[in-house]
């Protein structure tokens, strides 16, 4: 791979692609859908819910925490995980703009 070059981007815009990259994949999609389906719920349920083994679901986990989409706590042995409403708006956010620019613009752009 080559070099990314984050550094020539803002931070808005590097963190705006930290959350597309984790919301690029399925397994990641169904989770998110799970946990607005049951609010907040541990990693075994996931497991239960998903055809993924339980150390693939962790990896998916650890990548939507890790990008600010869901956040865990500590509950005995398990970790009990929820949406991060904070992660969410910077995506609504975004996609606002986006749909703000093409309500004033429409005309044919190309």
């Amino acid at each position: 791979m080559g070099i990314t070059k984050t550094e020539h981007f803002t931070d808005e815009q590097n963190q705006l692609a930290v959350l597309a990259k984790a919301l690029g994949h399925p397994a990641r999609i169904a989770i998110l859908e799970y946990l607005l389906k049951v609010n907040t719920c541990i990693c075994g349920d996931i497991v239960s819910e998903l055809p993924l083994a339980q150390p693939t679901v962790s990896q998916h986990l650890k990548e939507l925490k890790n990008a600010g989409l869901i956040k865990g706590s500590i509950e005995g042995n398990s970790i009990c995980y929820c949406i991060n409403e904070v992660g969410f708006e910077k995506i609504k956010s975004f996609f606002q703009e986006i749909t703000n620019h093409l309500e004033k613009k429409k005309t044919q752009c190309c």
